[in-house]
């Protein structure tokens, strides 16, 4: 079996890995395709190092994104629930449902903070009540929010 080369990747590609990995390619690939391009470079010492410096700002900057969803988790925990007016029919059934966009503009309304709206999950809501939304901040991180539904 042919020697393998080891390689930094400077952009991530499918089949091998993401950018800054460090992987082990056939020489052909690496001298034919993937070094020309720059999609990837050598390992050397320097770029050793620097491969150690990206994974370290990488983290730090992960742990400040979760640091921060657990401060607005904390803050949405604060709010305590939100209220939701919708048109009712006889029984307290709603003329529709409650969907997740109506959630992120209320949070967004009490937090003046944006959330995408495919981050919450809401259950089904067919009738007046009280609910809990589940909010995924972080990959990590996820808050839960008490949602009343009240009848007009």
């Amino acid at each position: 079996m042919a020697k393998r080369v080891q390689v930094v990747l400077n952009e991530s590609i499918l089949s091998l890995g993401k950018d800054g990995d460090l992987v082990e390619v056939a020489p052909g690939y690496a001298r034919n395709y993937l070094l020309p391009t720059g999609k990837a470079v050598p390992v050397t010492p320097s770029v050793l190092r620097q491969v150690e410096h990206r994974r370290a700002k990488e983290a730090e900057r992960q742990a400040a994104l979760k640091a921060e969803a657990v401060a607005f988790r904390t803050a949405l925990d604060t709010i305590g629930r939100l209220s939701i007016r919708k048109q009712t029919g006889g029984d307290g059934v709603l003329f529709g449902t409650v969907t997740n966009a109506d959630v992120a503009e209320l949070i967004e309304a009490a937090t003046k903070r944006t959330l995408d709206r495919r981050d919450i999950e809401v259950p089904e809501v067919h009738r007046v009540g009280n609910y809990k939304v589940q909010v995924k901040l972080h990959p990590e991180v996820v808050a839960e929010v008490s949602l009343e539904v009240v009848g007009s």
